[in-house]
């Protein structure tokens, strides 16, 4: 099945005394583009990780981040500093002489203020390689989840557009060969009303070219071969998105050129719907991967 290029996961490892959790988010890009960040501490496993990501995904822009914490049975008090805490009550004492009014600082906000609060020292470079890397292998394969979950529901909605197209081109094909006879009669009450007498073999001669100018039948057939196409490369069990979006602009050349050579009222609305089905699909092919 196929896989969107967007998605999002999280993963998360208690390794004493210290909490690894692993996001993964995702969008699209032409390319796989991979960033991370972690504690430069735990940098000499960014290759690592870096080939594990690159062996599951082909395309897009993968954020990974990886955030240390002391684990919640670990978890120490903080301290406060003196020379922080003393600074700030002079700040506040000398906002108070300008400004007497001036509501008074909460234990809550001075216990935010940068720098007041000094955390407990942690030595993050004691985490175990192999550990950390297999917590990202738990956060890959949610992730993988992620997107193929993303990527059905896509082919779905592709699923539904082919089959509207294939709709609108069976609901065409009877409708060809009367469109030219139509327009032929057209041609021929326009050369009355304006009271022209044509040599007849000329007339047929030049009524033949126009007839095939305005044959679509050909373009009918490609539209449909590329829907087929379509179908069999959504069931296909590898990246499919440059294919899809290669085939997607192949579509609509086609549709485009049908709508050029259509003169018929009914043909004419068909090409407008094919045109509105198709940028559906390109919008929903840019997703994947």
């Amino acid at each position: 099945m196929p896989h969107s290029m967007t998605g999002f996961s999280t993963a998360e490892e208690t390794i004493p005394p210290f909490r690894a959790v692993w996001e993964i988010r995702s969008v699209n890009h032409r390319f796989l583009e991979l960033s991370f960040r972690m504690p430069d501490e735990l940098r000499a496993i960014e290759p690592e990780c870096r080939s594990l990501i690159g062996a599951s995904v082909s395309r897009g822009k993968v954020d990974c981040t990886l955030k240390i914490a002391a684990a919640d049975d670990h978890a120490e008090p903080g301290a406060l500093v003196a020379d922080t805490v003393s600074a700030l009550k002079a700040l506040e004492a000398a906002v108070h002489k300008a400004f007497p009014d001036a509501p008074r600082l909460t234990v809550a906000e001075i216990l935010r203020w940068p720098g007041v609060v000094r955390g407990p020292q942690q030595d993050v470079a004691t985490l175990g390689g192999p550990v950390l890397l297999r917590s990202l292998g738990a956060a890959l394969t949610a992730f993988g989840h992620a997107r193929r979950r993303e990527g059905e529901r896509i082919a779905e909605l592709l699923e539904k557009r082919a089959a509207g197209i294939t709709a609108l081109l069976d609901a065409a094909r009877p409708l060809l060969d009367g469109a030219q006879a139509r327009y032929r009669d057209k041609l021929r009450e326009r050369l009355e009303r304006l009271d022209v007498q044509a040599e007849p073999e000329r007339l047929e001669q030049e009524l033949a070219l126009i007839a095939q100018r305005i044959d679509v039948a050909e373009e009918v057939d490609r539209l449909d071969g590329h829907v087929a196409e379509i179908r069999a490369t959504l069931a296909r069990s590898e990246p499919i998105g440059r294919r899809l979006d290669f085939l997607i602009q192949e579509l609509n050349r086609e549709a485009n050129t049908f709508a050029s050579k259509v003169q018929d009222e009914t043909l004419t609305r068909t090409a407008v719907e094919l045109k509105v089905l198709i940028e559906q699909m390109r919008e929903q092919v840019q997703n994947l991967e």
